[in-house]
């Protein structure tokens, strides 16, 4: 179904980022990676899916590295079709003991990198009237969580960012959405269950379950596979006019 086109993939080296790199990789499109993980072993999973793959360390922090990597994948490629803006960070603390360059950084990456990116990709997006923009926010993109005052306010702005783009391409080919996932078992998730587990002396599987009864009523973790299978499906005939959603796919978390 993508077939010729070029899907750029922010901190997608891991995580939901990979999924959703390897979701479209499977319908054809050539993937541009990004981000700080194990670069080999996520440049070897696109390979073996049998597309063109290119990759650029981009600091997303950073608005300079940002353009950069929006004009390296052009060269590679033409232009970029399908913008995934799904690199993140988080740190947990009380708002007064908040560190400000922690926020600062949270601020950077989880929302401003999303706006660089998207009026870099827009002209060419726009001059061929396809493109897809894909944020992934968050649930607490929808909903918050006490100590997590700059993760909340970056993914409340990514959805209020979503809706603008939205918007602003509703004439054309052009569409912008978020997803919107609750907990997705990656390495920095499974880290705060093993942190769980070693606070209360607990086994992993109770943690686990202390962890997902907090928040997620269906008890369950959503995949990366999941949220990659739902991009795909924004980048579909089907998403024409699927224009400014925030999807959540959080197990009820919001429902509450």
């Amino acid at each position: 179904m993508l077939k010729n086109k070029t899907a750029l993939v922010t901190g997608s080296t891991s995580g939901i980022g990979l999924g959703i790199a390897k979701a479209l990789a499977r319908q054809g499109a050539n993937i541009v990676l990004n981000g700080f993980g194990d670069v080999e072993g996520a440049r070897q999973q696109i390979e073996a899916l049998g597309v063109p793959v290119f990759y650029h360390g981009a600091d997303m922090s950073r608005p300079a590295d940002i353009e950069d990597m929006m004009h390296a994948a052009e060269q590679r490629f033409g232009r970029v079709d399908i913008l995934v803006n799904n690199a993140g960070i988080q740190h947990v603390a009380p708002i007064e003991d908040f560190p400000p360059e922690r926020w600062d950084a949270i601020i950077a990456i989880n929302l401003s990198s999303a706006f660089h990116t998207t009026r870099l990709a827009l002209p060419a997006m726009k001059a061929a009237n396809w493109g897809r923009i894909i944020n992934v926010a968050s649930v607490h993109g929808l909903v918050a969580s006490a100590q997590k005052s700059a993760y909340v306010a970056a993914k409340h702005g990514l959805v209020g960012l979503t809706k603008v783009v939205a918007l602003e391409t509703a004439t054309t080919g052009v569409t912008c959405n978020a997803i919107c996932p609750g907990w997705v078992l990656t390495p920095l998730v499974q880290k705060q269950v093993d942190a769980k587990a070693a606070a209360l002396g607990i086994s992993n599987e109770e943690a686990t379950r202390l962890l997902l009864g907090e928040k997620e009523p269906s008890m369950q973790f959503t995949t990366p596979e999941e949220l990659g299978e739902l991009a795909v499906f924004f980048c579909s005939p089907a998403a024409n006019n699927v224009r400014g959603v925030a999807w959540n796919m959080d197990g009820g978390w919001a429902a509450q």
